[in-house]
């Protein structure tokens, strides 16, 4: 027998709530969706870990990662703008005919 189809996470947190509500267990819903009850209390297990996480984290892990998607963004705006000016000057040494700039110590 081949594994049971796969689960979206929106569908996996609709289950964990309906068996926390005590709407239905992890038995009775193991057994209706042909699975082990041991991959619903991992489910189970998984959602409080992550929601204790989120809660210790509290409200600076937001701010935190809002910063630093913002440091991120302006990196890529700062490297976007040097591989511009890179490949301007490539383009201006090409029509010259040269590849690459000759250096200071190679001129004769």
């Amino acid at each position: 027998m081949g594994r049971k189809p796969f689960r979206t996470p929106d569908e996996k947190v609709a289950i964990v709530i309906s068996v926390l509500k005590g709407e239905t267990t992890q038995t009775d819903v193991a057994r209706r969706l042909g699975m082990s009850q041991t991959t619903i209390a991992k489910w189970q297990k998984q959602f409080l870990e992550g929601g204790r996480e989120g809660l210790a984290r509290g409200d600076n892990a937001t701010s935190e990662a809002t910063r630093r998607e913002e440091e991120l963004a302006d990196r890529v705006e700062e490297l976007t703008g040097a591989l511009g000016e890179a490949y301007a000057e490539l383009r201006v040494w090409r029509r010259k005919g040269a590849l690459y700039p000759r250096s200071q110590s190679s001129s004769r």
